[in-house]
């Protein structure tokens, strides 16, 4: 027995983080344990030690030695290494400036009118249907899908198929199953990037057919852009609600003056935690993280719920409050050269939700207990199976 904290850690509230994250943070911010798989890994609590991780070229996603790399857990997506050691850095500033342009914040602003006439259609459908509705399946899912499918240029018939993928892409439990499907979805997110070589169109997709890039990262990258780009925007707006349903002062808040959802969106990003799995670096040479010790090929794991939780940066950091002064970032989104591309798409997004749902159904409310809600734990994702509700 090695007497390290194990993880996971016992979860009480699926809209809290873990207490075992705060014990070891007041300890230590940067503290050894074991993951699920049983390999040792630093786990990284703090705010500013999450950040130092988050901007050090030292930490990666890749190991030299994969197949005997420590492990996270038993999802080939982000469970352990990516990526190849010898090219990581070079591939992904090469893949950054490729698709900054594409996502970047004024490109994404300019979609806000579109974004928000989806939305607003599918509140019209919510409202012709009638209560009761599964807002996950309602609003939830199709609005982010409908949105990376045009932007990339994905065909939005093909939903059901590549969700089906995705979904098995999240299995924490199969490495296998979330291998092939790994793969499965390069494979189809590449065959649609070949195809805009000879029939380009104004997308992300057509602007990846011409990277200079291995067409192995090429398909990896397309893969992973259909599944980031929508899989994590889900959870947000199902937790966003869920938060907003628990705190009344603040929904009605949002309902006065909904001129407040850019910042009831930044504190949903900082307080919502769909999933506890963390990320993965691995030292790639003998470094320190706030003066502990790493070695190369360490496992570090990153705990971005956690460090958005910390009390030495966040004043009472365990209360939701859309009027929080947000001076100082959450790292819902990464920090500094690992800052999510997608920021601006997934803030577009969140805006129209949280300034229309609530101004639409005012009396919106859970439609079963609290209590009988499903997170789902047995995926990379996190977030709930259904989110039944009525007005």
């Amino acid at each position: 027995m090695s007497g390290l904290p194990q993880l996971p850690f016992e979860r009480m509230d699926a809209l809290d983080v873990s207490p075992g994250f705060a014990d070891l943070r007041a300890k230590c911010p940067v503290t050894k344990v074991l993951t699920e798989t049983g390999d040792e890994a630093w786990l990284v609590t703090g705010y500013d030690e999450v950040r130092e991780v988050f901007a050090d070229e030292r930490f990666g996603r890749s190991h030299p030695v994969p197949d005997s790399a420590p492990r996270l857990s038993r999802n080939a997506l982000i469970g352990g290494p990516n990526g190849d050691h010898a090219t990581e850095r070079a591939v992904h500033g090469r893949m950054r400036r490729l698709l900054a342009p594409a996502f970047s914040a004024r490109r994404m602003q300019s979609l806000s009118g579109r974004v928000q006439t989806l939305v607003d259609g599918l509140l019209d459908d919510l409202a012709d249907q009638g209560p009761p509705a599964d807002l996950h399946e309602r609003l939830s899912v199709p609005l982010p899908i409908q949105v990376i499918c045009e932007l990339l240029g994905v065909p939005f018939e093909d939903r059901d198929r590549f969700r089906a993928i995705a979904e098995d892409m999240t299995d924490l439990t199969d490495l296998a199953r979330s291998a092939a499907a790994r793969d499965a979805m390069g494979e189809y997110t590449y065959a649609i990037v070949r195809a805009k070589r000879e029939h380009p169109g104004e997308d992300v997709y057509s602007d990846l057919a011409t990277a200079d890039l291995p067409e192995s990262e090429i398909a990896r990258i397309a893969g992973g852009l259909l599944f980031a780009g929508h899989e994590t925007t889900v959870n947000q707006i199902d937790y966003g609600v869920l938060l907003l349903l628990r705190h009344h002062d603040q929904r009605e808040a949002l309902i006065r003056d909904p001129s407040r959802a850019a910042d009831a969106v930044e504190e949903i990003m900082r307080f919502a935690v769909p999933s506890e799995h963390g990320l993965v670096r691995y030292a790639h040479e003998d470094a320190e993280i706030a003066g502990v010790p790493i070695r190369a090929g360490e496992l570090i794991m990153l705990s971005t719920p956690a460090a958005n939780r910390d009390e030495r940066v966040f004043a009472d950091p365990d209360r939701f409050d859309i009027s929080r002064d947000l001076a100082i970032p959450h790292v819902g989104f990464g920090y500094a050269m690992r800052y999510c591309l997608g920021a601006s798409l997934a803030r577009v997004e969140l805006r129209a939700v949280f300034g229309s749902l609530f101004q639409r159904f005012p009396g919106l409310r859970l439609a079963v207990p609290y209590e009988d809600l499903r997170p789902r734990a047995d995926r990379l994702t996190g977030g709930f199976r259904e989110l039944p509700v009525t007005w």
